[in-house]
């Protein structure tokens, strides 16, 4: 089977990663998938024109509902979609983007049910958690409808090549305890939704008290508006730093080696550097919000705050309490092992996508 698989793209975002590994799932399957960035399209027309090019795509796959699925709707081939956190926590607060995401899932619905034999174990939407599954349920889909839950899958690995002391001079760390600083990593790409400014002004105050005690923000730079902004902010506060963007060997890397991996966002649908952290046994502190409070079990698997100070108090505990940190740090890497299997998702969107080659 062909499939054109379509998802924002942004260069070494959780987007990004994910839409790859699970087109190394269907192409291991023996299909052939070609992934496209949303970004690179300005209507559904253009997409339906490539879908019917000479040989023509036979199926077609989606994540983000409103960025992505809205491209597959003048296609007339079967299609999937795999709800971004976006799409539930921001997008559907907008009319007109909501009326476009329930023409999508509608759309999907109807191509799958071609024919009599057609059931609803072959209607094809997922999303990562039951929370975001309730959501959709509640403001985009009919009760008859099915999405599947299948969480994302973590498989890290880490480059040996890595220069700690190279990367926090890159970065712009000068301390010459290198051994010895706290380095707590935001890992975030630059915009609004991520809140990466959200913790800068009191870690300041609290590395003012305690110079080990730094914050370094890591990502891509997605927002230019908001880059500036953040380049500025950072630029004349003491204790927090703006690193380069890192591939995810050298990401992983990096988190391997500091004291522990932040979350500030505003709204999440399921962190990837969250999970990535837990596999890598380094303990996270996470912003207490649904997509994060839905992964991370407050002093059983990480961290949650629900303020900048509450941050800087919780950060404190995983300082002075060894106990605490060794707990979160087993206890998440149990939790990835268990519920974010690559074998598990890997199967999901295989099977899935069999649907759509069958219809």
């Amino acid at each position: 089977m062909k499939l054109l698989f379509l998802a924002p793209l942004s260069p070494k975002t959780g987007n990004h990663t994910t839409a790859e590994r699970i087109r190394s799932y269907i192409e291991s399957a023996g299909h052939t998938c070609e992934l496209r960035d949303a970004g690179e399209f300005q209507s559904p027309a253009e997409v339906a024109h490539l879908v019917n090019r000479d040989p023509p795509y036979e199926g077609a796959l989606a994540i983000h509902v409103f960025k992505a699925g809205r491209l597959l709707l003048d296609v007339h081939v079967p299609f999937g979609v795999i709800f971004g956190g976006t799409d539930i926590n921001e997008d559907v607060k907008d009319e007109q983007k909501r009326v476009v995401m329930e023409q999508v899932l509608q759309k999907a619905r109807s191509l799958m049910q071609l024919s009599p034999s057609s059931s609803s174990n072959r209607k094809f939407a997922v999303a990562f958690t039951d929370k975001l599954k309730e959501e959709a349920e509640l403001f985009l889909v009919a009760q008859s409808s099915k999405i599947y839950v299948q969480p994302q899958g973590v498989q890290t690995e880490v480059t040996e090549k890595l220069c700690w002391t190279d990367f926090l001079r890159n970065s712009g760390v000068r301390n010459e305890c290198v051994d010895e600083l706290r380095i707590f990593l935001l890992v975030c790409g630059l915009r609004r939704v991520k809140d990466p400014l959200y913790l800068v002004e009191v870690f300041s105050g609290w590395h003012c008290k305690n110079l080990l005690n730094i914050l370094v923000i890591i990502g891509p730079k997605i927002d230019p508006v908001l880059t500036v902004e953040v380049e500025a902010v950072v630029k004349r506060t003491t204790g927090v730093y703006l690193a380069p963007e890192q591939s995810q060997l050298e990401l992983h890397a990096v988190m391997k080696r500091c004291f522990a991996v932040v979350n500030s966002s505003v709204s999440e649908g399921m962190s990837a550097a969250i999970l990535e952290a837990m596999d890598l046994r380094v303990p996270v502190l996470a912003r207490n919000i649904p997509g994060n409070a839905a992964v991370v079990q407050h002093e059983v698997t990480g961290l949650l705050y629900s303020s900048p100070q509450e941050f800087v108090h919780q950060a404190q505990r995983l300082l002075s309490d060894h106990e605490l940190r060794e707990r979160v740090v087993r206890n998440g890497k149990l939790y990835v092992k268990k519920h974010h299997s690559p074998k598990q998702e890997s199967e999901t969107y295989q099977r899935l996508v069999g649907t759509l080659h069958s219809a």
